[in-house]
């Protein structure tokens, strides 16, 4: 098994194209919300990636097919004064799950974050996603904490 990690060239239409059906797919899995990506975000994602120059995705790529995706957004931690890498989306198609991929992109987002001078990486999980959970406690990610006795941070929204 040959595996090669890139950084995705959102002027690469190919690259892009490889992204999106990761991305669907990952969008159609019950841990991506279960509903595939609409056509007008397919459509429109290409372009609105070019013109974010704080946003970066890898793909991992199994014997040369799309097998694995990182989205990453780098943000600014003001008590660190230092950027940070906050993993958007991961996704290993479910074809190449099992196989080490999200160690593989994890490094490398880390390897980048480290280049980058970041304070930290971040990423949200669903508390139902035990492999997942498990792929980033193997990493070594935990809960985010200032003091237990004020407890675990929580990751809310609100949609618009």
């Amino acid at each position: 098994m040959s595996v090669e990690i890139i950084e995705v060239d959102y002027h690469d239409e190919q690259q892009v194209q490889d992204l999106i059906v990761l991305l669907d797919s990952y969008a159609k899995d019950p841990m991506g919300g279960g509903e595939p990506l609409s056509n007008e975000i397919k459509k429109n994602l290409p372009d609105a990636l070019k013109a974010r120059s704080f946003v970066f995705s890898f793909i991992a790529y199994v014997d040369g097919k799309p097998a694995a995706l990182a989205n990453c957004i780098e943000s600014f931690s003001t008590f660190a004064c230092k950027p940070i890498i906050n993993i958007h989306d991961m996704a290993v198609s479910r074809d190449f799950r099992g196989k080490g991929l999200s160690q593989k992109l994890l490094a490398k987002v880390e390897e980048t974050a480290i280049e980058k001078g970041c304070a930290k990486i971040t990423l949200e999980v669903l508390t139902g996603n035990l492999v997942a959970l498990n792929a980033y406690k193997k990493f070594g990610f935990s809960g985010y904490e200032l003091d237990p006795e004020a407890g675990k941070a929580e990751f809310w929204e609100k949609k618009l």
